[in-house]
């Protein structure tokens, strides 16, 4: 039988690995040609930095579980997976779907449940509520940059019609200036 950490730890990992694996070809090539705000983090420091992100949650979620158990119907597992498949489709919507105006509506969302949990998880032990204010906190910060990349790059927006196709490159990428 598989330790509970393991799984506990390896589920983010899972989600974190097959949500960059699908967006990698985005990552590669899309997302270079972005304008990008001056803060905006070498590409290769995301890997590391959710990796790290995810052992941590994953590690609180064990926390809790040894607490409370687990229940798939408990609210507070709900809320945990809710946070997890919020955090599994913005990769995708921002890096295959170029949408990063759809990825901001859904990272916010994504902030206020990965807050909810890290704020029931403090209330079950506290210090499973402070191993996921890292990750808030990312995620807050990723939030800001999906919204200056949105204002950055127009094309990266849902118009339709002309506009789109004039603004966007011919590998639906936005014109960016060289």
């Amino acid at each position: 039988m598989v330790a509970p950490i393991v799984i506990a730890v390896g589920v983010p990992l899972a989600v974190g690995f097959v949500a960059s694996t699908v967006s990698a070809p985005g990552i590669l090539k899309w997302y270079p040609k972005l304008k990008k705000p001056s803060w905006t983090p070498p590409t290769p420091a995301f890997g590391p930095i959710w990796s790290s992100l995810y052992v941590a949650m994953g590690l609180a979620s064990h926390r809790v579980y040894q607490a409370v158990g687990f229940s798939r119907s408990s609210p507070l597992w709900m809320l945990y997976s809710a946070q997890l498949a919020l955090n599994a489709a913005w990769n995708p919507l921002v890096f295959v779907g170029r949408k990063l105006d759809v990825a901001l509506v859904e990272v916010v969302a994504l902030l206020g449940t990965a807050a909810a949990t890290a704020v029931r998880f403090g209330t079950i032990d506290a210090v499973a509520g402070r191993l996921m204010v890292p990750y808030v906190g990312w995620i807050a910060y990723a939030a800001a940059l999906n919204g200056a990349l949105w204002r950055m790059n127009p094309a990266s927006r849902l118009i339709k019609g002309k506009e789109a196709d004039a603004d966007a490159g011919a590998d639906g990428a936005p014109a960016v200036a060289e």
